[in-house]
């Protein structure tokens, strides 16, 4: 059997599928967006069939590319938008409501209910997260009391729960595989991560049946065998992970203390505790990095809502930019004596803040502040809030030694600039690796490995290779300077101080 793994990364925007070849190297990818839907200020959903659509196109493309079959492929391994919300009929598979996406945050006011009843202690022991409406269960919740007669059938069996991962898996294989693993069960605030089971008194609480939840499986694992009617050959789904844990994966993030940050539509950081499940004291979230061969391994993770959506919007809202790759090329050119700070709370602030009714906002404006300052403070903001998290995670990590090297990732580490305003914020080295597509690596290695045509943990881990290191450049005194004024303009902004 060729080596060639198929990773479908089911992404926010995008649907992508890249083939990767025996030696871990691309040979094909197809891309393509879909529809953002906004039905109201703060709502965010997905049309399922449309992404459906998308991940078949998207797999036809990359084996075109490839110049491949579908029966040279020995798997697949799938990673999806974490928290994004599914709830399809189990009959006919059709879903009875667009996905609510993990940016919505339509059930604040639920969320702040449950805290008025003094129950976030209760959800964060069982399951290391915060009652937020970034997660899936307070979605999944809304879902049923606002569909017609969505609670009752689900009570019956009649309705299937998923995260994205779960949708795409029973699509791929006609309805057979009700499954999902332990990384995406980790973040929808009803799976107990130390027992590893779903949690009846927080199902309970919460009004969830739990009827139509699916088995929970490890991340290396059998989840069922793609349908031969769509791509042309039956093909093993034998890797899933959430985004973030599989971009820790193929970071090859596999020892204690190891942390990886990823720059995508937000930005997430995640640090390897090992066996040890770290109790946050700073407001970071406990969670599954990933489960393989029973076992599981523990993270902290700090998540950033915007961050490349804060390009997105100097594009797209502002007009100022006509490509991402302008923002680097202009923050050089920005006045250093003008310090102008974006707080980019479009959607509420998550970790350490956890606010989500904060509202976006700009310091520091003068009449002689243009495009450059604007675009070089929306770079700097993802930096700033990375250096939030990266101290939240020194203070809670009991054998943090204060020289943790960031592996980065995702769309935004293509920019010099930007990666090292990152290394002179958080003061500490970036590592850029050389295949930037780590996300999706993570995927493919979890089925790879699993099928045995690619190496193990710790041959992969050999196999990671740094394409560059940022080192930090800027003094003291100004680092110093610039924190100060980030965490003046965060106070400011905040609803909840």
């Amino acid at each position: 059997m060729a080596g060639y793994v198929l990773a479908i990364d089911q992404g926010t925007t995008s649907t992508r599928a890249i083939v990767f070849d025996g030696d871990m190297r691309i040979a094909g990818i197809g891309q393509k967006e879909f529809t953002q839907i906004f039905p109201k200020s703060g709502w965010v959903e997905h049309d399922p069939e449309e992404i459906w659509a998308t991940v078949l196109w998207a797999v036809e493309q990359a084996l075109r590319e490839a110049k491949l079959k579908a029966s040279d492929i020995a798997a697949i391994g799938i990673t999806n938008q974490r928290e994004t919300v599914v709830v399809w009929e189990r009959e006919s598979g059709k879903p009875i409501h667009n996905a609510i996406v993990w940016q919505d945050r339509r059930t604040a006011s639920y969320c702040e209910k449950l805290k008025r009843q003094d129950l976030e202690k209760l959800f964060t022991r069982r399951t290391g997260l915060l009652l937020d409406p970034y997660f899936s269960g307070t979605k999944l919740s809304w879902m049923l009391a606002n569909v017609k007669g969505a609670r009752a059938r689900a009570a019956k069996g009649e309705l299937c729960f998923g995260t994205i991962d779960t949708f795409l898996i029973w699509r791929l294989t006609g309805g057979k595989s009700f499954v999902t693993d332990a990384t995406n069960a980790s973040r929808t605030l009803i799976y107990n991560i130390a027992d590893n089971r779903w949690d009846e008194d927080l199902l309970e609480i919460l009004r969830i049946p739990a009827a139509m939840l699916p088995e929970v499986k490890d991340c290396a694992d059998e989840f069922g065998i793609c349908d031969e009617s769509l791509f042309g050959a039956a093909i093993p789904i034998l890797g899933v992970a959430g985004d973030q844990q599989a971009a820790t994966i193929g970071q090859a993030c596999f020892e204690p203390g190891m942390m990886k940050s990823t720059y995508g539509t937000g930005c997430f950081a995640v640090l390897n505790t090992g066996a040890d499940m770290v109790r946050s004291k700073n407001r970071l979230l406990t969670t599954i990095a990933y489960r393989l061969d029973g076992e599981t391994t523990y993270a902290l993770e700090g998540s950033i809502f915007i961050a490349g959506a804060a390009v997105q919007w100097l594009r797209d809202g502002l007009g100022i930019i006509e490509r991402a790759s302008q923002t680097g090329e202009l923050a050089e050119e920005a006045d250093p004596q003008q310090e102008v700070y974006l707080v980019p709370a479009f959607t509420g602030l998550g970790a350490p803040y956890w606010d989500a009714e904060a509202r976006g906002a700009m310091f520091g404006l003068t009449r002689a502040t243009g495009p450059a300052e604007i675009s070089r403070a929306a770079l700097e903001a993802v930096c700033y809030q990375t250096r939030d998290l990266y101290d939240a995670m020194q203070k809670d990590w009991r054998n943090a030694n204060g020289s943790t090297v960031l592996r980065v990732d995702g769309g935004m580490v293509a920019s010099d600039w930007t990666m090292q305003r990152l290394s002179d914020l958080i003061d500490a080295p970036v590592d850029r690796p050389t295949i930037l597509e780590t996300t999706a690596l993570g995927a493919a290695w979890l089925a790879g490995s699993k099928a045995g045509v690619w190496p193990d943990r710790k041959a992969f881990a050999k196999s990671w290779a740094r394409q560059r290191r940022f080192e930090p450049q800027m003094d003291e005194k100004t680092r110093s300077a610039k924190i100060r004024g980030w965490k003046d303009a965060v106070r400011r902004t905040l609803t909840n101080a």
